[in-house]
């Protein structure tokens, strides 16, 4: 049996990301492969109860080490510890600490180095030197996974070798994904008031236009929110519901403020049932400006909700325009109030576009296909301990 050491630093609830990295370990039972999860998280964060929770409901092996940050000299040596007691044979890192960390201790517990890359889209002046280290590590891996096809030339142009570079993209397990209704009539929206998603029931034959992710500038809410104030004010009956955290949280708020039909934009915060919340949606809407393939898009087309997105990263790569979703060029307002409204406006090709986008979900981007792929990784560097 060969040990498997998933390490990632994560702040609050976490997000896509942690979802595949949680879910990995049990999709290598039955195998050669057993893996564990290392998580390092701020000191006293509430939200990495989320982590701790998903980690149990999904049978994860977690073990968890508060973080104060670089100056922290003590994690290293924790993981050296925990690495050695689990006789870990393959580190699997997935962010630039965890790279870093893996790449020093190699020496000292010789196994062997791998990194699932998830995309570098928040930017920052701290932030740009992370990625500039995780860059020059990510050089020095045995294999380095890209989920997305731009973060998979992103890995050659930065030098990986080609021969070391596998693209896997993102999945998820359609099953755990299903509608059980139409949207009108969605417990989230039409139930009892505990049940419902924003205190209070959406008017019959309103539409609601949903977006999830992380509130920071590269998401692009902020257009999303004048887009649908614009549509509002030509009489579109709409709510828009974002549901997500993160530091744009007042500026958004503060914008919402400004419009005309700020009772019909609603900030949700973090949503645990992702189905409930994607029941409720008519549209799904990710006004992105810079973007990997993010499993809510995934999310989105297994709950048969119809996709507007921009055309960026590995979303461009991974839809079909016309077929499957609607894409539109990044970081523009016209381009958000045209496409949704032609949407709003269209039912037949709402239907037609969440049907095929519900095909190609659960024939393509299934995460038991995925970890079949990420055991191949695993077995091509493991090779010689199987004879």
């Amino acid at each position: 049996m060969i040990s498997v050491l998933h390490v990632r630093t994560v702040v609050g609830r976490g997000g896509g990301a942690d979802k595949t990295t949680l879910k990995s370990p049990g999709y290598l039972l039955g195998t050669r492969y057993r893996a564990s999860v290392a998580y390092l998280y701020p000191p006293g964060d509430p939200g990495f109860q989320e982590i701790r929770d998903r980690a149990e409901a999904w049978n994860c092996p977690l073990v968890a080490y508060p973080d104060r940050g670089l100056a922290d000299i003590a994690i290293p040596w924790r993981l050296f510890a925990l690495a050695r007691r689990l006789k870990t044979g393959i580190w699997h890192g997935h962010e630039y600490k965890s790279n870093l960390i893996g790449w020093l201790l190699r020496p000292l517990c010789r196994f062997h180095l791998v990194t699932t890359v998830h995309g570098w889209v928040e930017h920052s002046p701290k932030l740009f030197l992370y990625y500039a280290v995780d860059r020059w590590v990510l050089r020095r891996f045995d294999r380095v996974v890209a989920v997305s096809n731009d973060i998979f030339q992103a890995c050659l142009d930065m030098g990986v070798r080609p021969e070391r570079l596998r693209l896997i993209e993102n999945a998820i397990e359609p099953a755990d994904y299903r509608r059980h209704g139409s949207a009108s009539r969605a417990r989230g929206r039409i139930g009892a008031p505990s049940r419902l998603l924003t205190g209070r029931v959406v008017p019959e034959g309103r539409l609601i236009i949903g977006a999830v992710g992380r509130l920071s500038p590269e998401k692009g809410f902020d257009l999303l929110i004048e887009a649908v104030s614009r549509l509002c004010a030509a009489g579109l009956d709409l709510e828009l519901w974002i549901a997500g955290e993160g530091a744009q949280e007042a500026a958004l708020r503060q914008a919402i403020d400004k419009t005309a039909c700020h009772d019909r934009i609603r900030l949700l915060g973090f949503c645990s049932d992702t189905v409930a919340l994607f029941e409720c949606f008519d549209i799904f809407c990710l006004p992105s400006l810079r973007e990997g393939l993010p499993n809510v898009i995934l999310e989105a087309m297994a709950m048969e909700v119809p996709i507007l997105a921009t055309r960026c990263g590995g979303i461009e790569a991974a839809l079909r325009d016309g077929k499957d979703s609607r894409l539109i060029p990044p970081g523009s307002v016209d381009a958000l109030e045209q496409g949704l409204a032609d949407l709003v406006r269209d039912q037949r090709a709402r239907q037609r576009l969440a049907a095929r986008a519900l095909e190609r979900v659960r024939s393509e981007f299934s995460f038991r296909r995925r970890m079949d792929k990420v055991i191949a990784v695993y077995d091509e560097l493991c090779a010689d301990e199987a004879r």
